[in-house]
């Protein structure tokens, strides 16, 4: 009984020696990294998004100059769903980078401080961030499953 508790405390305790200290110290300035890369591929997305809407027009109109069956209506406010499609696009990707971010600034400054609520917080951004991609994996996965089943239902 008290070697089962004993077997308890000492897995709850954990001691981080200084390799851990430097894995982690690694992982966070990398995540940091990666979380500012992410945030100027988000703002890249809505720039590209907003140009779309102030030129698909003439982008397509370019085009049907030289086909005589088009007259354009099938592309009415296509610039604009393109837009908005590209901004939900950024505003998606946009919540993984700032959990990631907050996972590196907790932990650096856990790692500096030796403050195990910041060390908490720390991990559980990362949680956030992995339960995010997760579910959002999950979603796309089954966008694809139905979309293969709808394909094969329209071949038929």
């Amino acid at each position: 009984m008290e070697q089962e508790q004993q077997q308890q405390n000492s897995l709850f305790n954990l001691n981080f020696d200084q390799a851990i200290r430097t894995h982690l110290s690694e992982a966070a300035k990398w995540g940091k990294f990666l979380a500012i890369f992410g945030f100027i591929i988000c703002g890249l997305i809505v720039v590209v998004g907003l140009f779309m809407a102030a030129n698909f027009n003439e982008l397509t109109s370019t085009s049907r100059r030289y086909s005589m069956y088009d007259d354009g209506a099938a592309f009415q406010g296509m610039g604009t769903m393109m837009a908005v499609i590209y901004i939900i696009l950024a505003a998606i990707y946009f919540f993984p980078c700032l959990f990631l971010l907050r996972f590196s600034n907790k932990m650096k400054a856990a790692l500096q401080t030796d403050d195990q609520a910041m060390l908490t917080g720390s991990f559980q951004n990362l949680k956030v961030m992995f339960r995010f991609v997760g579910i959002l994996t999950i979603i796309i996965i089954a966008f694809y499953l139905l979309a293969f089943i709808a394909g094969g239902i329209a071949s038929m």
